[in-house]
C-alpha cells in the first residue's frame, strides 16, 4: 500500500529539541498530553499547541490510531521550505538523453535503435499518482569527439543544434528549449530523433569524450535549478583528448598479486570530483555500455555508483539478437519509481550507532548519507555498533529518515521505524539470526576492501569470521558433543553454502574467461543490491522444467546447485538475475524438445538462442561456474570441502 502523507502544513514534522528524531511510535507523552519523552535520547519535550490532544486511562493520545506517524512503523511527511536548498521549493526533475554517435553505434545500427525506443517509451515518463501527465522535462546532447546540444523548443518547425567543441571547460550554448516538457515538443522531438541516426550517417570518427558529457549534463540541471538523471549510451573506452581521458591499462599480470586491486580502481582522481559535484549538484548518472573491448568500467562506473544510478552492460552487442534485453532494460529504468536530491539519517537509542553505509551513496561526512537519486531497486546496507549498555526492557530503536524530492517536485520526508528485541542469551541471538542479510553485508563490506587489500587476504578474513561466528555458537549455546561433529545454529544451516558462493565469485576469485571489466561490473552491481537480489545471485536458482506440469502455474521446486543434481534426460533452467541458461541433457526428452523448441530433436536445437547449453558440449564449460556447490575449475572449493576448512578453523579456535 503507499504510505499515508503526513501534512503539518506550515509548522512541519514534530521533533525532540535534542537529537532531532521525527515523531513515530517510540514517543512516550506524559503530563496528560502536554509533553513527550524521546524513546531515542529520553529528552522530554513540549508537545507544541497545534499537536496536543488528551491521554486514555492507559497514557496513550486517543488520536493514537487517526495518526499514521504514531501507530505506524513507516509513514512520510510532507516538508517544509526549511528542507529545501536555498529554502525555495524544487523544481520537477529533468531526464537528459546523451547519445554516442561514434561511427560504430551508427554503423551496426544501435543510435537508431536508441532513437526509435525513446519516441515510444517517452511517452511513459513517470508521474505522480494524482496527475494526469508528467512534471519531468527532457533534453538531449549526442557526443564523439564534441558535443552538439538540441534545442527543440515546442515552436520551432525543426529542431536547432549547436556544438561545443572545447571539452575541457564544458559549457552549455543554450537554456531556452533545451530542457522541455515532451507533450509540448512531441513533433520536434520525433524530428529530431528521426534525423539524428542520417545526421551522423557519413561519420568516420570514432574517438569519444566521457567525463564531459556528464558534465555538460550536470551544468544543464544546474543552470535550470532542478535535480534529474543523465541517460548516457556509450560504447567505448573514452581515448580523445579531453578531462578524464583513459588508457586501455587491463593488464592480466597483475591478476593474483598483491597488486590486483589497481584493476577495481579508477585510472584517475577526475571521475571520483566529478561523482561529487554530481552529487552536490543533485545529478544521478544511469550508463548503458556496450563494448565489444575493454572500456574501464572501474573508471566509468564510479559516477553511476556513487550518484545513485545504474551501470548496464551488454557485451558485444548485436541489434538483432541482444535487443529486447536492453529495450526492457531501458523501458524499466525510465518507468520506475524514483526520488531525487536525497539525504538520509539513521538515529538510534542508546547503546549502539550506525558505523558504516554500503550502496549507491556518497558521504561527505560520518553521518549524513547523500544520494542524487535513489530509486525502488537501490537498497543501502547499515552496519551498527554495540558500544554501550542496552537493556532487555527498553530494547534497541532505530530510525531512518529519507528527505527526498519527488517526481513531481515535492520536497518529502520518508520514515521508517525499527524496534529490536535485546537479549542477555546469546542462543536467543543466534534463534533469529538472519543469513540472506548477513551474506548480504559480508558481500559489501568485502566488495569494498577490494579497492585496498589483497583478495587473498579478504578471502581469509571471510574464511576466518565464518569460523568464528560457528566456533562461538558452539562454545556459548551448542549441548556438549563429540569434537568431530559440526554443529550449526538452525538459522545459519546455510550460511557455510553462501559464504561458499561469494568466496567463489569472480571479484573475489579471479577466472580465465572473465574479463576484468565483467569483474569490475559484478562488483559495482552487488554494492546496490537488496537481500533478495544478492541471495539470488550468489546462489542461482536451478529448476527442473522437465518435471513441470505445463497445465500448473506453479513453477517446479529448485533444486541444489551441483552437478549431481542434472539428469542426460533432463532440462533445467538455471537464473542468477544477470544470466540464465537453459541446460539441454543429451537424452532429452524428443516431445519437451519440440515443444519448447519446435523443432524435432536434441542435434536440431540452434544454440545461438538465449543462452541454450547442451550436454556435453564447449558452452557447458560456462554454465558449470555457475553450479556454486561443486568445486571450481580454477580454484574454488566445492560447498563439502568448504565444509571440512571451516570445521578444522572452528576445532582450532575452540583448541
Amino acid at each position: 500500500t503507499p504510505l499515508y502523507l503526513v501534512n503539518h502544513g506550515e509548522s512541519g514534522p514534530v521533533r525532540c529539541n535534542r537529537c532531532k528524531a521525527y515523531m513515530c511510535p517510540f514517543m512516550q507523552f506524559i503530563e496528560g498530553g502536554r509533553r513527550y519523552q524521546c524513546g531515542f535520547c529520553s529528552c522530554v519535550n513540549d508537545v507544541p499547541p497545534f499537536y496536543f490532544q488528551h491521554l486514555d486511562h492507559i497514557g496513550r493520545r486517543v488520536d493514537h490510531y487517526e495518526k499514521p506517524e504514531l501507530s505506524l512503523g513507516s509513514y512520510e511527511y510532507v516538508a517544509t521550505l526549511d528542507y529545501c536548498r536555498k529554502n525555495k521549493p524544487p523544481n520537477p526533475p529533468a531526464f537528459i538523453f546523451m547519445i554516442d554517435v561514434s561511427y560504430s553505434n551508427i554503423k551496426n545500427g544501435l543510435v537508431k535503435l536508441i532513437c526509435d525506443e525513446l519516441k515510444t517509451v517517452l511517452q511513459r515518463l513517470p508521474k505522480e499518482e494524482h496527475e494526469e501527465t508528467s512534471a519531468i522535462r527532457v533534453g538531449f546532447i549526442t557526443y564523439n569527439k564534441v558535443l552538439h546540444f538540441f534545442n527543440v523548443k515546442s515552436n520551432l518547425a525543426q529542431p536547432q543544434m549547436m556544438v561545443v567543441t572545447d571539452v575541457a571547460e564544458v559549457f552549455v550554448p543554450l537554456l531556452d528549449g533545451f530542457l522541455v516538457n515532451y507533450q509540448e515538443s512531441q513533433s520536434v522531438i520525433h524530428n529530431l530523433l528521426d534525423q539524428i541516426p542520417e545526421m551522423f550517417a557519413d561519420s568516420n570518427e570514432n574517438e569519444t569524450v566521457f567525463v564531459p558529457v556528464i558534465q555538460a549534463g550536470m551544468e544543464a540541471l544546474k543552470a535550470a535549478e532542478c535535480p534529474g538523471k543523465l541517460f548516457i549510451f556509450h560504447s567505448s573506452l573514452p581515448t580523445a583528448e579531453a578531462p578524464g581521458k583513459l588508457k586501455n591499462r587491463d593488464d592480466r599480470k597483475l591478476v593474483n598479486t598483491d597488486k590486483e586491486k589497481i584493476l577495481f580502481q579508477p585510472q584517475t582522481t577526475v571521475y571520483e570530483s566529478l561523482a561529487k559535484d554530481c552529487v552536490a549538484n543533485s545529478c544521478s548518472v544511469t550508463l548503458f555500455l556496450f563494448p565489444s573491448q575493454y572500456v574501464d568500467v572501474a573508471s566509468l562506473g564510479l559516477v553511476p555508483l556513487l550518484t545513485g544510478g545504474t551501470l548496464y552492460k551488454y557485451n558485444g552487442f548485436q541489434v538483432n539478437s541482444d535487443s529486447q534485453q536492453f529495450l526492457n532494460d531501458l523501458r524499466n529504468d525510465i518507468e520506475k519509481k524514483i526520488g531525487f536530491d536525497a539525504i538520509m539519517r539513521v538515529r538510534t537509542s542508546t547503546g549502539f550507532r550506525a558505523t558504516d553505509f554500503f550502496g549507491g551513496i556518497f558521504m561527505n561526512n560520518t553521518t549524513d548519507v547523500e544520494m542524487a537519486a535513489i530509486d525502488c531497486d537501490k537498497a543501502v546496507t547499515v552496519e551498527f555498533k554495540h558500544d554501550d549498555k542496552l537493556s532487555e526492557d527498553a530494547g534497541a530503536l532505530i530510525q531512518c529518515a529519507v528527505l527526498y524530492t519527488t517526481i513531481g517536485g515535492q520536497r518529502r520526508l520518508r520514515i521508517h521505524n525499527l524496534a529490536l528485541n535485546c537479549s542477555t542469551q546469546l542462543a536467543d541471538l543466534y534463534k533469529s539470526c538472519e543469513t540472506d542479510a548477513l551474506i548480504n553485508f559480508f558481500a559489501k563490506s568485502a566488495f569494498k576492501a577490494v579497492l585496498n587489500q589483497p583478495l587473498k587476504s579478504i578471502r581469509e578474513i571471510l574464511v576466518n569470521q565464518t569460523a568464528h561466528m560457528l566456533a562461538c555458537y558452539r562454545k556459548h549455546c551448542a549441548s556438549p558433543s563429540a569434537a568431530s561433529q559440526l554443529i550449526l545454529p538452525d538459522s545459519m544451516k546455510v550460511l557455510p553454502v553462501y559464504m561458499n558462493c561469494l568466496l567463489k565469485n569472480c571479484v573475489l576469485l579471479s577466472r580465465p574467461e572473465l574479463s576484468t571489466d565483467e569483474r569490475a561490473y559484478q562488483r559495482q552491481l552487488v554494492m546496490t543490491m537488496g537481500v533478495a537480489d544478492s541471495q539470488l545471485f550468489f546462489y542461482p536458482q536451478l529448476l527442473p522444467i522437465h518435471t513441470w506440469d505445463i497445465k500448473s502455474t506453479v513453477l517446479p521446486a529448485a533444486v541444489r546447485c551441483s552437478e549431481a543434481r542434472l539428469s542426460e534426460d533432463g532440462i533445467f533452467l538455471l537464473a542468477n538475475g544477470l544470466n540464465v541458461f537453459l541446460w539441454l541433457g543429451v537424452s532429452s526428452p524428443p516431445e519437451l524438445i519440440q515443444g519448447i523448441f519446435n523443432v524435432p530433436s536434441f542435434a536440431h536445437i540452434n544454440t545461438d538462442l538465449l543462452i541454450i547449453v547442451k550436454q556435453r558440449e564447449q558452452r557447458e564449460m560456462v554454465f558449470r561456474q555457475f553450479l556454486v556447490e561443486d568445486k571450481g575449475l580454477y580454484g574454488g572449493s566445492s560447498y563439502v570441502d568448504f565444509l571440512c576448512c571451516v570445521h578444522k578453523e572452528i576445532c582450532q579456535l575452540l583448541n
